[in-house]
């Protein structure tokens, strides 16, 4: 068995929640209260045959609804918004997976319904209002309709990744864990000049040396735990797969506005797939846990 680190940020543990084993691509979609037969499934899992040492994430890559639950009462263009998805990620997650030949296991929902990068108690995990927009589904919401939504949405998407890492155990492999996010190139006024941003806390393994090696390109800019920090507590998914168990991990998150088109995903996927494949020759980086 793995070891595990000691929890932090007051981490809420899914075993906690009870899930249960991950369900195979053909099970009967009622499994998931809120699927129906028609709708793709919670999650998605790319290149599962992929070789390398190495699972790719992607919580916000989709801003698919249910048809039962008619997108919450929001406006089509609201889905086109980053408050629904992170515009390209998933294309940048594929071809990063494509390039390093990765495994990488894919959200199939909006954020919108339940973040999968929260904990379950925060407010943002079932968010009422988001960058100014009203999402009339969300409002008062009862326990039993909260459950329903982890239990078709969170919970199966995350036994994926779990079930991606129990099978990088099985073969004795401490596998990189990556998480791909995108962010908009203006927040609250402020226009963000990075290119890339890599998010991290404690564990320096991947992240230190690939800012190091993206910005040995002097045309790129690059932000150290910016323009979000990975120290902070809503990085749910790092911190419960990853950082808990000592595995290496990393944050990135490439501005939208370069990889809103397949062209643009390629370009700034082929980049961040040649960093990594540089930074991780290292092999005193697969192991579990950090030197002190």
């Amino acid at each position: 068995m793995m070891p595990t680190a000691p929890r932090k940020k007051d981490d809420v543990s899914l075993t906690e929640l009870q899930p249960g084993a991950p369900p195979p691509a053909d099970m009967d979609h009622s499994e998931w209260p809120l699927i129906g037969p028609d709708d793709p499934p919670p999650y998605s899992v790319y290149n599962p045959g992929g070789k390398a040492p190495i699972l790719l994430v992607c919580d916000h890559a989709s801003n698919a609804f249910p048809a039962a639950m008619h997108q919450l009462g929001l406006a089509d263009w609201v889905l086109e918004k980053h408050v629904a998805i992170d515009i390209g990620a998933a294309r940048v997650t594929r071809h990063i997976a494509d390039l390093l030949d990765a495994p990488a296991v894919l959200a199939g929902y909006s954020r919108l319904i339940v973040d999968p990068n929260r904990q379950l108690h925060d407010v943002s995990a079932f968010i009422q209002v988001s960058d100014g927009i009203a999402v009339p589904g969300n409002l008062d919401l009862d326990e039993t309709e909260k459950q329903e939504r982890v239990d078709s949405f969170f919970l199966p998407y995350h036994d994926a990744i779990s079930e991606q890492l129990r099978k990088f155990e099985q073969r004795d492999i401490v596998p990189a864990f990556i998480s791909i996010h995108t962010c908009t190139p203006v927040f609250n006024n402020v226009v963000r000049h990075c290119h890339i941003g890599v998010m991290w806390d404690q564990d320096e393994r991947i992240p230190v040396p690939l800012i190091n090696r993206l910005r040995e390109n002097p045309e790129l800019s690059v932000g150290d735990n910016e323009p979000y920090s990975g120290r902070h507590p809503h990085d749910f998914t790092i911190d419960h797969h990853a950082e808990s168990k000592g595995l290496p991990c990393v944050g990135i998150e490439v501005r939208q506005d370069l990889v809103t088109s397949d062209e643009g995903a390629r370009k700034w996927g082929g980049i961040l797939a040649e960093a990594f494949e540089d930074v991780l020759q290292d092999p005193s980086i697969f192991r579990i846990g950090r030197e002190e």
